[in-house]
């Protein structure tokens, strides 16, 4: 498993995460035997979110009453979960209260005293960054969050940000897959007139201006076609690119699963792949794809069969 020093933190993470929004329903047994996969496989770095489960920091809680860590085993995790999202509307809420009032709820169903990394899951039309400032450093000051990131926002949302929290933001989850890879395409087809793919969205660049910040890009549905609309792994809509990852799963001697995570890894914007299963055999699947080295012909191959344009 490759590892690496985040940027910002003092935190040597993984680039494949164990992400655990569909653990709600899951035994003891069942959550123990995923978790323990993911250690066996090099992954120690899990991924939450106060609205994953079927309430409240639904999972959070399941993972805490299956897993009952000690403070040392708890101290070999680096533990993430977000905030931001608030599932009765739903709508988006960076208030000052309502973080604090989500750590201490997270802290709370975790069954810990810190947090590690804690982002901004997705972006608040009505932010007022001077309240997320005021609660950063609140949460940090009082050691209940020791670093800070955002999910799914752009550079200029970013930049907001940054004009009033003196944290470093360290994390910025993304969707991103072979198949759903525009803030990757846009940047390869630039200049291209006529190319739905040169389009600028989003304010454009959101990979290059995390790279340019250390801001440590988060891939999540890493295997989904698009928005949640199901995996292209084996699927009959994805006749060639599927072709390809089976070839190259072959030549490396990995499951195909591997080589999507791989696709990823392969980026030199040193990546975490966030895995959203809870089967145990694809996670150790999946972390066979976190050293792969794919060439640079490899890599447009596969881009290529996923339908984007090369010039």
């Amino acid at each position: 498993m490759k590892r690496f020093t985040m940027p910002g933190t003092e935190i040597v993470a993984p680039n494949v995460v164990l992400g655990l929004m569909r653990i709600q329903e899951k035994t003891d047994d069942e959550v123990r035997e995923l978790v323990r996969t993911a250690r066996d496989s090099g992954i120690d770095f899990l991924d939450h979110a106060d609205v994953y489960g079927s309430e409240l920091h639904g999972c959070e809680r399941r993972f805490a009453e299956a897993m009952q860590l000690t403070p040392s085993q708890r101290d070999e995790l680096t533990i993430q979960t977000k905030t931001g999202i608030v599932g009765e509307g739903p709508y988006f809420d960076f208030s000052y209260e309502h973080i604090i009032e989500s750590v201490d709820g997270s802290l709370a169903a975790l069954g810990t005293d810190h947090i590690d990394i804690l982002l901004l899951h997705r972006p608040d039309a009505l932010v007022e960054p001077e309240e997320v400032a005021r609660a950063f450093d609140e949460l940090e000051a009082a050691g209940k969050v020791r670093a800070f990131g955002v999910s799914n926002h752009t550079p200029r949302q970013i930049d907001l940000l940054k004009k009033y929290v003196r944290q470093p933001l360290v994390a910025n989850q993304l969707q991103l897959s072979i198949t759903h890879a525009p803030i990757v395409a846009q940047g390869v087809a630039a200049n291209m007139a006529g190319e739905q793919q040169s389009l600028t969205l989003d304010g454009g660049g959101i990979l290059d201006y995390c790279r340019l910040n250390d801001i440590t890009v988060q891939a999540w549905s890493p295997f989904q076609a698009g928005f949640f609309t199901g995996v292209f792994l084996g699927s009959p809509e994805y006749p060639e690119l599927n072709a390809v990852i089976d070839r190259l799963a072959a030549a490396y001697d990995v499951p195909a699963i591997a080589i999507a995570t791989a696709w990823i890894t392969r980026h030199p914007a040193q990546m975490q792949v966030v895995l959203g299963t809870t089967s145990p055999e694809r996670v150790a699947g999946a972390a066979l794809g976190s050293e792969i080295p794919l060439t640079r012909a490899e890599w447009y191959e596969l881009f290529r069969a996923a339908g984007y344009r090369v010039p």
